[in-house]
């Protein structure tokens, strides 16, 4: 059977009747522009195998990414109009909920080197679902929830979410192993279907959360976790009834000395180092912004569809950030890209300052129109900066714990990302920025597009090499420092055969 690269190459070498070479240019590109996306996941498939692609569709277009737009908006309006908190609380509250995702290489070790029921994977991903279903439809369903039960609840759905993620992470690092040239192409799938699925989760957002509420919300957010655990029910692995408990300890222990070997390797602390950096210092302060945002009497006042509209916009943002990623800056030098990235990222913050000044209206744009603006900056500068990062991140992983290091290197970011949310609560509260105070708001902004800018002394950290070359030494590329639980790409049944 011919693959597709041979089919175009054919397609290509066809005369046209009339021998016009230019009219055939100009009727192939056009094609190729349609039909190019089509192209590029058939190739995937046969690369990688279908199943890989739908994966990645599931857990991070799903779960993740319409998801995470409609838990985002709902979360926000669930802290400011029921639980009725602070704006430096939320904030801080906000980062609780990630710390599931720091501790993401005990998941990893666990779907590894501990099967359930003589299965690795399926029982997970079973559990994900299952913990996640519950945790909403409490939220949903309980009147007068307590704080504390509700910010278990979220976190509890958080934890969901990041255990579904880890076994997609390990199937992106190993196929990074396996095919270095499509290590970008595969961030970028990922990037793809997370924004795109963002994208629907915003548009609707708002809109639901004025029609339902947000615990309504929290109720529809039950479904993508009922996917999730459809996926473990069809996943395809081999049943090991015989499987020796015994030897667990000594797997993890195994799998954790060679994780710190790995870590102590100069090619991958500095990076990590990097990454966590990069992260922490760029202080988070959007539950101040989300304050002002809806704020009538400060802040312009928006309605929940306006908050769900800006937010899809920035979704859109961000899927052109990967697309301008995949089609022209995959190829470049991890470092030097990281520094224009990483720069524009921090002078586009200067958007939020002026806004917060009200220097947009001097210079005649609406507010809605200039906060549209801001957010698709802002998310498409913040998706170019994520996504070298991503990709650096996948050629970090060692051959046998390719999967568990690779959750370990998301913690390091989820760690980063927790400092950086808690330093922001922290500045929203010494600035005394409450939910009817901002006129310390701009300073706040102000400190943080500062501090965006300096990670770029620190980019000596940073391998020169680009996406398609291998950073680690040979040695330890083929190190088996686990058992390597798993050689061949994860595949799900099809619904069709199983039917």
């Amino acid at each position: 059977m011919k693959s597709v690269s041979e089919m175009k190459m054919e397609e290509e070498s066809l005369p046209l009747r009339d021998g016009s070479v230019e009219q055939s240019e100009s009727k192939h590109g056009f094609c190729d522009f349609i039909w190019a996306p089509l192209y590029w996941f058939r190739m995937l498939a046969e690369e990688m195998h279908w199943s890989f692609v739908l994966g990645v569709v599931v857990v991070y277009g799903i779960s993740q990414g319409l998801g995470g737009g409609l838990s985002r908006v709902g979360t926000e309006y669930y802290w400011k109009d029921v639980q009725k908190v602070q704006p430096s609380e939320a904030q801080v509250y906000s980062g609780i909920t990630l710390i599931p995702w720091m501790v993401k290489p005990i998941y990893g070790l666990l779907t590894d080197v501990l099967p359930v029921a003589g299965y690795r994977r399926k029982p997970y991903f079973i559990f994900s679902g299952v913990l996640g279903i519950i945790s909403m439809l409490l939220l949903a369903l309980h009147k007068n929830l307590h704080i504390a039960f509700a910010l278990l609840s979220l976190t509890a759905g958080s934890a969901a979410v990041a255990i579904a993620d880890v076994t997609i992470d390990a199937c992106v690092a190993q196929n990074s192993i396996n095919h270095h040239s499509l290590a970008a192409d595969m961030q970028s799938l990922c990037g793809l279907s997370s924004s795109i699925g963002a994208l629907i989760g915003f548009s609707v957002s708002g809109f639901l959360v004025h029609l339902i509420g947000s615990k309504g919300v929290f109720g529809l957010l039950s479904i993508p976790s009922a996917l999730v655990f459809l996926i473990g029910m069809v996943l395809n692995e081999p049943h090991m009834p015989n499987f020796e408990y015994g030897l667990v300890f000594q797997k993890l222990l195994d799998a954790t000395k060679a994780m710190w070997k790995t870590l102590r390797c100069p090619d991958v602390w500095k990076p990590c180092a990097y990454m966590y950096l990069s992260l922490a210092v760029s202080l988070n302060i959007q539950e101040g912004m989300f304050y002002w945002y809806t704020d009538n009497k400060a802040g312009p006042s928006f309605s929940q569809e306006n908050i769900g509209f800006i937010f899809s916009i920035g979704s859109i943002g961000s899927l052109f950030g990967v697309l301008l990623y995949q089609n022209i800056l995959k190829d470049y030098p991890f470092r030097s890209l990281l520094l224009w990235t990483q720069l524009i990222y921090g002078l586009s913050g200067m958007l939020d300052l002026m806004l917060v000044l009200r220097l947009n209206l001097k210079f005649g744009l609406p507010d809605y129109f200039f906060v549209v603006i801001d957010e698709g900056v802002a998310q498409m500068t913040g998706r170019l900066k994520w996504m070298p990062l991503l990709v650096l991140s996948s050629k970090l992983c060692p051959s046998g714990i390719e999967g568990t290091f690779f959750a370990l290197l998301m913690s390091i970011d989820n760690i980063g990302l927790l400092t950086s949310s808690w330093g922001g609560g922290l500045l929203l509260h010494v600035l005394k920025v409450t939910r009817v105070q901002f006129d310390n708001l701009w300073l706040a902004i102000l400190i943080r597009n500062i501090m965006r800018i300096f990670p770029l002394g620190l980019l000596f950290l940073v391998p020169s090499s680009d996406a398609t070359s291998s950073i680690l030494p040979n040695e330890m590329l083929n190190t088996k420092g686990a058992e390597t639980l798993e050689t061949e790409n994860i595949e799900l049944v099809s619904l069709v055969n199983s039917t």
